[in-house]
C-alpha cells in the first residue's frame, strides 16, 4: 500500500485523513487487532458490507442541508471511488458503496474540499445531527432551528467525550410542535419553543427503537438554547461513564435510563456538572448564513399533461413561510439516485432557487426557496430527470433500510418489498397516492433502520423455518404506530409473521379493512380502536407455512433460493481489545492529552487524561478475566482487585483518582496536574504488567 498524503486547509482535519492511512497501512501489515481497526475505521464513516473486500461510505451531512457544490463534488466522488449510486438514509445522510478500503483516505480528502466530512458517521460516537428538512422555512415553526442544530453538531465533532462510548448516540432537531424530527424516539431531541420572549427547546431524553422500543421521557418542558449544549455535554459524560460497553443488547441510553430512572440520572448529570467546561453557550443565530436566492428569469413552459402537473402540486409542493416562495419535494424511491441526475439537479437548483437541498428523514430530497413562478418551469426540468412523481411524504412514500442488498445484519429484502408494495398502491389503491395518514416504513432487521416500529403499517425482515428445517424470508407485520406531535408518539404493535412473499397481500387486507370500516378515522386510532387482535385474526390464514411454494423460498428482488446469512454486525462497533494494543491506545491518549493542554484546549485535555486512565485500568483487569463492562464499574473493580489488596500503591484510591474531573472546574492548573496523575498511573500499570509478564 503506498503512502497517501494531502493538503487541506484545516490542519486536524488533514491530521485525521492521514492517520486513517497509517492505521489502515497497519492493519494491512497485521500490526492492528481487526476489532480495534473496526472500531477506528466506523469512527471515520467507514463500514464493512455484506459483500465481502469492499465498504459502505456514510457521509455525514448534519440536519441534511446540502449545497449545490457539495451535491457535485460527491457525485465527484461517487463516481470516482464508487458505483456512481447515492444512497439518502433515514438519518439525511449519504451513503456509496463497493468502495476498496485503501482509496478511503483519499475519498475523505476530496470530500474535505467542499466541508463535507466522514468523521463519526458510524461507531460508538455522535451521530448525524437530524432536523427537521422544513427548518428555517416551516410556516409553523416559533424560529430556525438549524443554527442550533450546526452549533451542536460542531461542539461534537472529535470531541474527546464522545468518541468512545458503548453505543451510538442521535440527536434531533423539530421546528414545532409538528415534532417532525421525531424527538420521542432519540436519545435527545429537541422541540422549539419560546417561552416570554426566550428561544428554547422541549427536551426529550432516552427514546430509541431496535428490537425493544422507548419512548422517551421528557427531560425539560422548557430549556432555554444557550442551555442545550451545556445539557448534552454533561448527558454525554454520564452515558460514556455509566453506559454498558460489553452487552450490545444493553448498550443504549434508553437502558440506562431504564435502569437508573429519571431522577436517577438527574443526579447523576450533576454529578458531572463540575467538569462541564460551559454553563451557559450561547448560539449566534443571526450569524447563521441566509439564503441567497439567485435572480434568474422565469423561463417560458409550455405543459403538455396540465392534469398531471396538477396531481403533482397536490402531493409535492410544500408551502414556505417566505413570502411567494415555495418548497418542492422530490420523491426518491427508496433514497437510491444517481450521480448523473444529480449533477443537474445541483445545476438546476444553483441556478433558479437558493443552491440548497434538505435531505428528510423519509429519503427524499427537499428543494427551498423556489419563488411560485418557477413551478411550472421546475416541474418541466424535474420531469425530464424522472423526479416529478407524485406522492411526497404520503402513503405511497414507502421507507426501506438498504436490508439484504449491502447490509450485513439484513435478514430479508426490505428494498425488493417496498418497490412491490409501492407498485400494488399506485395500480389497486391510488387514493393513497396523496394520503398523509397512512405511514409504511421497512427494515430487513430488529434494527430498525428503516424506522418500522414507529410507522402506521411496519414491515421487518425475519425468516421462518418449516417442519422440514427449511428457511423462507419472512416479515414481521407492525400496526398501529404514529407521531403525535410534541414529544408523543406510539410505537406499532407486532401482530404476526407471514412468509415475505405474502407482504402485499397483508397490505391489501389491511387496506381493505380500513376502507370498509374506518369511517374517515386516521389509520393510528382506527387501529387502537380495534385493536390487535382484531388485526391478528383476519390475517392469521397468511401465517400458515404448512403449504409453501416454490416461490416463497426466493425473497423479493432475488432469482436465487433464500438463503438467511447475517454478517458481523457494525451499527455499534463494541470492541474487545488485546491488552497490549490497551496499553498502547492509553499512551495515544496521553498523547492526545499533551496536545490539547498544548492548544490550551483544558476541557479536552482534561477527558483525554480520563480516558487514558481508565483504559489502563481496563487493561489490567482484562488480564484478569473481570467484568469492563462500563467505565463507573472498571474504576470500582480496579480498586478492588489492585488497590484494596495493595498490589498497586495510588496513595488513596483509584475512582478518587480517576473522578477528579467531576470534582474541579477545567481550569489550565487543574488540567495540568490531572495530566501528570494520568502519565504516573500509566507508567504504574506498566510496570505491573511487565512484573506479571516476567513472573508468569
Amino acid at each position: 500500500m503506498q503512502s497517501f498524503r494531502t493538503e487541506l486547509e484545516n490542519p486536524t482535519v488533514e491530521k485525521d485523513i492521514i492517520e486513517l492511512e497509517a492505521k489502515i497501512r497497519q492493519f494491512k501489515e497485521g500490526k492492528l487487532d481487526e476489532e480495534k481497526f473496526r472500531s477506528l475505521r466506523l469512527a471515520r464513516g467507514v463500514y464493512g458490507q455484506r459483500q465481502e473486500g469492499v465498504q459502505m461510505i456514510r457521509i455525514k451531512l448534519p440536519y441534511g442541508k446540502v449545497t449545490s457544490d457539495q451535491l457535485r463534488r460527491i457525485c465527484d466522488v461517487s463516481d470516482e471511488y464508487s458505483t456512481g449510486r447515492l444512497h439518502i438514509t433515514t438519518r439525511q445522510d449519504i451513503q456509496i458503496h463497493y468502495v476498496d478500503l485503501e482509496r478511503t483516505p483519499e475519498l475523505w480528502a476530496q470530500l474535505e474540499q467542499d466541508d463535507i466530512t466522514l468523521r463519526e458517521a458510524c461507531g460508538n460516537t455522535v451521530r448525524n445531527v437530524t432536523a427537521s428538512e422544513t427548518a428555517g422555512i416551516d410556516v409553523d415553526e416559533p424560529f430556525d432551528v438549524s443554527p442550533y442544530a450546526h452549533a451542536l453538531f460542531q461542539y461534537f465533532l472529535r470531541n474527546p467525550i464522545s468518541q468512545e462510548m458503548g453505543r451510538k448516540f442521535k440527536v434531533s432537531f423539530s421546528a414545532s410542535e409538528a415534532d417532525t424530527g421525531l424527538s420521542y424516539m432519540h436519545d435527545l431531541g429537541f422541540i422549539a419553543k419560546i417561552k416570554n420572549g426566550v428561544r428554547g427547546f422541549k427536551v426529550m431524553l432516552a427514546g430509541g427503537l431496535g428490537s425493544q422500543p422507548r419512548h422517551a421521557d421528557v427531560l425539560y418542558d422548557f430549556l432555554p438554547s444557550d442551555k442545550i449544549i451545556p445539557l448534552m455535554d454533561g448527558v454525554v459524560r454520564v452515558f460514556d461513564s455509566y453506559g454498558e460497553r460489553k452487552s450490545r443488547a444493553k448498550a443504549r441510553m434508553k437502558f440506562l435510563v431504564r435502569d437508573v430512572g429519571l431522577e436517577g440520572f438527574k443526579n447523576l448529570l450533576e454529578e458531572v456538572r463540575p467538569a462541564v467546561p460551559y454553563t451557559s453557550y450561547p448560539i449566534d443565530a443571526d450569524a447563521y448564513p441566509k439564503a441567497i436566492v439567485a435572480e434568474s428569469a422565469v423561463p417560458k413552459v409550455n405543459i403538455q399533461d396540465k392534469e398531471a402537473f396538477e396531481a403533482w402540486k397536490s402531493t409535492n409542493l410544500v408551502p414556505q413561510k417566505q413570502e411567494g416562495y415555495v418548497a418542492i419535494g422530490i420523491k426518491v424511491l427508496l433514497g437510491d439516485f444517481y450521480t448523473d441526475k444529480a449533477r443537474l439537479l445541483a445545476d438546476l437548483v444553483a441556478k433558479y432557487a437558493a443552491s440548497e437541498f434538505r435531505l428528510s428523514l423519509r429519503q427524499n430530497i427537499l428543494i427551498p426557496y423556489v419563488k411560485e413562478d418557477l413551478v411550472p418551469f421546475f416541474y418541466t426540468e424535474l420531469e425530464k430527470l424522472g423526479f416529478v412523481e407524485k406522492g411526497y411524504n404520503k402513503a405511497l412514500d414507502i421507507t426501506a433500510c438498504p436490508g439484504t442488498d449491502t447490509c450485513n445484519l439484513g435478514i430479508a429484502s426490505s428494498t425488493g418489498i417496498a418497490e412491490e408494495l409501492e407498485r400494488v398502491i399506485k395500480t389497486e389503491y391510488p387514493q393513497y397516492i396523496a394520503n398523509e395518514d397512512v405511514v409504511i416504513k421497512i427494515s430487513g432487521c430488529m434494527n430498525a433502520c428503516g424506522q418500522h416500529n414507529m410507522a402506521n403499517i411496519g414491515f421487518q425482515g425475519m425468516s421462518i423455518r418449516t417442519k422440514d428445517k427449511l428457511v423462507a424470508p419472512a416479515l414481521q407485520v407492525l400496526l398501529g404506530g404514529g407521531n403525535f406531535g410534541n414529544g408523543e408518539g406510539r410505537f406499532a404493535d407486532k401482530v404476526i409473521k407471514v412468509p415475505s412473499k405474502r407482504g402485499p397481500e397483508a397490505l391489501r387486507l389491511i387496506l381493505n379493512d380500513f376502507e370498509a370500516h374506518g369511517k374517515g378515522a386516521k389509520f393510528v386510532d382506527y387501529y387502537a380502536e380495534k385493536g390487535e387482535h382484531y388485526f391478528y385474526d383476519f390475517l392469521k390464514p397468511l401465517s400458515n407455512i404448512e403449504r409453501l411454494t416454490q416461490e416463497d423460498f426466493i425473497d423479493w428482488g432475488n432469482t436465487k433460493r433464500y438463503e438467511k446469512a447475517i454478517g458481523i454486525g457494525e451499527c455499534a462497533g463494541v470492541v474487545i481489545d488485546l491488552i497490549a494494543t490497551l496499553l498502547f491506545e492509553s499512551e495515544e491518549k496521553i498523547q492526545n492529552a499533551q496536545s490539547a493542554f498544548e492548544e490550551g484546549k483544558w476541557a479536552a485535555s482534561i477527558y483525554h487524561s480520563y480516558a487514558s486512565m481508565v483504559n489502563s485500568a481496563k487493561a489490567l483487569l482484562t488480564a484478569e478475566n473481570k467484568k469492563t463492562n462500563t467505565h463507573v464499574g472498571i474504576i470500582k473493580s480496579f480498586d478492588e482487585v489492585f488497590v484494596a489488596p495493595g498490589n498497586i500503591d495510588l496513595r488513596g484510591s483509584f475512582e478518587t483518582l480517576a473522578l477528579q474531573l467531576n470534582k474541579n472546574r477545567p481550569t489550565e492548573a487543574f488540567a495540568k496536574n490531572y495530566l501528570l496523575d494520568a502519565k504516573r498511573f500509566l507508567e504504574k500499570v506498566e510496570a505491573y504488567r511487565k512484573l506479571e509478564l516476567e513472573h508468569a
